[in-house]
């Protein structure tokens, strides 16, 4: 994938997913975030990488988005930047 001066990977490991429409919804929270230009959820691993514009969609928001959606994030790491 092709990433902008700025963009960053963020790896979340997320408590509380059990099907594949959680992994769904975990997945739309984070896409409608701006900022954020892809997120993809594992139910096996229970987490999600996410590459995000961390001036628009910080980790926080992505924790907050998660959160809202009713599921737990277990441990943010900071952003990384990505290569």
């Amino acid at each position: 994938a092709c990433y902008r001066r700025g963009m960053s990977r963020t790896v979340l490991t997320i408590d509380g997913m059990t099907c594949g429409n959680c992994v769904r919804h975990v997945g739309d929270a984070l896409r409608a975030l701006p900022g954020v230009t892809g997120a993809d959820v594992q139910l096996a691993s229970r987490s999600a990488t996410v590459d995000h514009d961390p001036a628009l969609a910080p980790v926080a928001a992505l924790t907050a988005a998660i959160e809202a959606e009713g599921y737990v994030v277990v441990a943010a790491p900071a952003a990384s930047p990505a290569q």
